[in-house]
């Protein structure tokens, strides 16, 4: 039995870790808080990165742990970095995590190791108060330097635009300023020196095109593509509808994005771990860009690569955690096509009937292949994700089928099961 701490659990990872084959290998220890559930993330108000991290180092520091992970976007896969680092186990290096995570710095590295991938940018401050200080003509896409969950990232048509999403309650700009610290904390302690730090934007160009998520492992100097997953956006909107595998994309174009996101992971001198990097194909010009480079599985689409290659990507992250090469065979999947579904309200939604622990438990056992996640919001709490993020994702829907046809059927099953009413 390896010992193995996580991060700043979700739902996804307690769901993973809780199977019977991880059980069997693995004793796990959980530590922090979802930073994006109700009670537990009020919590984020006393959060200190560096005393969180010596306590962590002290309770565990003989507790003969053989790995240390995390999913957690915004700050758990570089504080578990750390960890890991101080505790003298295989990771990261969290400068890497920290280039990754940095948007405009990301930008910067990418830029010269693959400039025909890299979109036009710019950065200006939270605070920006003319449009010329935007530094890109309109329309461009707007989105905060260090964020997570696509958190205040839009598409900006005017300068009024970007002053109405960065004008905030004082509730909202306190939630953003814990955030965002631990980012600004721990690249002074390394050394990065910022000089565009984390109360900034970015504006890129408007990008065009199929977005997909290429997913790899760098480990032991070389990088190796695990697979790579379409988005598909609600009609009209930058919000993710679903996500499908395997992917649509011509296979002379995916060849591209593989070496494009090799190139990229290897310029932010990532080097251990799991990693997936967001792209766009535009069909018309035939260009490939970057969007992001993130530092850690994409733990939504484990399930759709078990479901049809019979591995799931936790599998290697636990292999790398502990220090061992991870052995992943394709093509052992149940189905030929998976997908996870996104289930949104758009416009000011007023949450009117939902579904109770009872009837969501009853759906889990009626599609035991499924995975199905309910997120229940009200009130303050919905307000400030419609504002946020332009929409609540009220469920994530994990299925498996050996057709499209099949695969929507049960999506609309499940869906209307579940008896979401809004008002």
């Amino acid at each position: 039995m390896k010992e193995i701490l996580v991060l700043f659990p979700n739902e996804w990872d307690r769901a993973e870790f809780e199977a019977p084959r991880h059980r069997a290998r693995y004793r796990f220890h959980y530590e922090g808080f979802d930073l994006f559930r109700f009670p537990e993330n009020v919590r984020l108000a006393l959060f200190d990165a560096r005393r969180f991290i010596d306590r962590i180092v002290a309770r565990y520091r003989h507790a003969g742990l053989a790995g240390v992970v995390s999913n957690e976007e915004q700050w758990g896969a570089l504080i578990a970095a750390v960890v890991a680092q101080r505790l003298g186990l295989p990771t990261a290096d969290p400068r890497a995590i920290l280039a990754a995570q940095h948007k405009y710095y990301a930008r910067r590295l990418m830029e010269r190791a693959v400039p025909e991938a890299t979109p036009r940018y710019a950065v200006f401050p939270y605070d920006v108060r003319r449009a010329e200080e935007v530094g890109l003509p309109f329309p461009c896409f707007v989105k905060p330097v260090k964020a997570t969950y696509s958190i205040l990232a839009r598409r900006a048509e005017r300068f009024e635009d970007v002053r109405a999403l960065m004008t905030f309650r004082p509730l909202e700009r306190f939630i953003l300023e814990k955030l965002i610290q631990p980012a600004n904390d721990l690249a002074a302690d390394f050394g990065m020196g910022y000089d565009v730090d984390t109360h900034h934007m970015i504006a890129e160009e408007v990008l065009a095109g199929t977005q997909v998520t290429v997913e790899g492992i760098a480990h032991g100097g070389t990088v190796t593509i695990l697979g790579i997953v379409d988005a598909v956006m609600y009609p009209g909107t930058i919000a993710f509808q679903r996500f499908e595998y395997p992917s649509a994309v011509p296979a002379d174009v995916q060849a591209r994005m593989a070496a494009i996101a090799e190139k990229a992971v290897r310029a932010l001198g990532f080097d251990h771990g799991v990693f997936n990097v967001e792209l766009f194909h535009d069909a018309a010009t035939d260009r490939v860009t970057v969007l992001e480079v993130n530092p850690r599985i994409a733990y939504q689409f484990a399930d759709l690569y078990e479901k049809v290659e019979g591995f799931s990507t936790y599998d290697a992250v636990l292999a790398l955690a502990t220090g061992r090469a991870p052995v992943l065979v394709k093509g052992r999947g149940r189905y030929r096509h998976a997908a996870s579904f996104v289930l949104r309200a758009f416009g000011r939604p007023r949450l009117k009937a939902f579904p109770d622990r009872a009837r969501v438990a009853a759906l889990r056992r009626r599609y035991r292949d499924a995975r199905l996640m309910v997120y229940v919001k009200t009130g303050a709490q919905l307000e400030r994700e419609v504002k946020w993020l332009g929409s609540y994702r009220y469920a994530v829907l994990n299925l498996g089928a050996m057709d499209g046809r099949e695969l929507v059927e049960r999506y609309h099953d499940v869906k209307g099961a579940l008896a979401f009413e809004f008002a």
